[in-house]
């Protein structure tokens, strides 16, 4: 749990991206947000969404960096929601434990 918890934290994006993810990330959906990132109905375990999040994250991330074509800020955005989202639902997850 702490790998990922700390992989997390060491994310270094703009703060307008992050702030503006934490404002999606309020109307967080696991049902409806997961399926439409993954295309699939099925949902995996918090800890197996958030690593496939991650490495999501990073290569929209590098395609920033690289001012790429393909990149999309909407995307990115939804990502990083997800990611912040997802996050919360762990911590609540293995705070029981």
């Amino acid at each position: 749990m702490q790998d990922i918890l700390s992989s997390l934290q060491q994310l270094n994006r703009p703060r307008l991206l992050v702030r503006t993810a934490k404002t999606v990330a309020q109307t967080y959906k696991r049902d409806r947000h997961l399926k439409q990132i993954f295309h699939s109905s099925a949902l995996p375990k918090h800890g197996a969404a958030l690593l496939r999040l991650i490495e999501i994250e990073q290569t929209i991330n590098e395609m920033r960096q690289q001012k790429h074509a393909g990149y999309s800020l909407a995307r990115h955005i939804e990502i990083l929601a997800a990611l912040m989202g997802e996050t919360q639902l762990f911590r609540a997850a293995h705070s029981d434990k």
